[in-house]
């Protein structure tokens, strides 16, 4: 674990003339990452990105020790640098933002919900995410772990609302044939059948996901408790 961290947190150096057969950590978790993102995360081996740089598996030990190291190298690459929300005025607001930056990526990189889970070792582009949305919760009156908290119960939405068939979808007004078949056993399912069928009637059927009903509400709640720790004591 010790060694993937250094890799991670080290510098590299981006400068100087470019080398355009020279092989670092960036080439190969770019090339890393196209695979990831063409044909998923399961074809992400190192035979197969030594053969997308052309050169032996061997070669790519020599700069990433295991395939472990790769992933990590490819997540901190993928995040990129996190944003800067200063110029936001308001918690609300950088939270929304910090949240549909964090989405965008997750959906130009669909492999990285599930690549970010478990113990593993993060570098600093993925540490800086989490700093960037903990700090957008400055100054609220919220306790250390209530910021970490909220950034957690957020970072879970962002990641169960992901539009792939693994993610939390909501099925029952898009799927056609699901919805023949709930219309058959409706007896069975009458509360699902009945929420389903008002769904498919009342809203535009954008494929959401839950995305603005959830992400509301989470900040609806903080915003309850924020105006709580705010409020001044009463006095009998």
């Amino acid at each position: 674990m010790a060694e993937n961290v250094d890799l991670l947190w080290e510098p590299r150096d981006r400068g100087g003339r470019p080398q355009r057969l020279a092989l670092t950590v960036d080439r190969i978790a770019a090339a890393a990452i196209e695979v990831a993102d063409s044909e998923g995360m399961a074809a992400v081996s190192m035979q197969n990105v030594a053969a997308r740089l052309d050169v032996t598996k061997m070669a790519l030990y020599r700069h990433v020790a295991s395939k472990a190291d790769l992933v990590a190298v490819m997540i901190e690459s993928a995040v990129g640098d996190p944003p800067d929300l200063s110029p936001i005025p308001g918690w609300r607001a950088r939270l929304t933002r910090w949240a549909e930056l964090m989405r965008e990526t997750w959906r130009r990189h669909p492999w990285l919900p599930a690549a970010t889970t478990g113990e593993r070792p993060t570098g600093p582009r993925e540490v800086g995410w989490t700093e960037s949305a903990v700090a957008a919760l400055a100054d609220t009156g919220l306790t250390g772990a209530e910021r970490m908290d909220a950034v957690f119960l957020l970072s879970g939405h962002i990641r169960n609302t992901q539009s792939s068939a693994t993610a939390g979808t909501q099925p029952w007004t898009t799927d056609k044939h699901l919805r023949e078949v709930l219309h058959r056993h409706r007896d069975r399912f009458p509360a699902l059948f009945a929420a389903a069928t008002e769904a498919a009637t009342t809203t535009d059927n954008t494929p959401d996901n839950g995305w603005t009903f959830g992400l509301t509400r989470i900040l609806d709640g903080l915003s309850t408790l924020i105006d709580t720790r705010r409020r001044p004591p009463t006095h009998p």
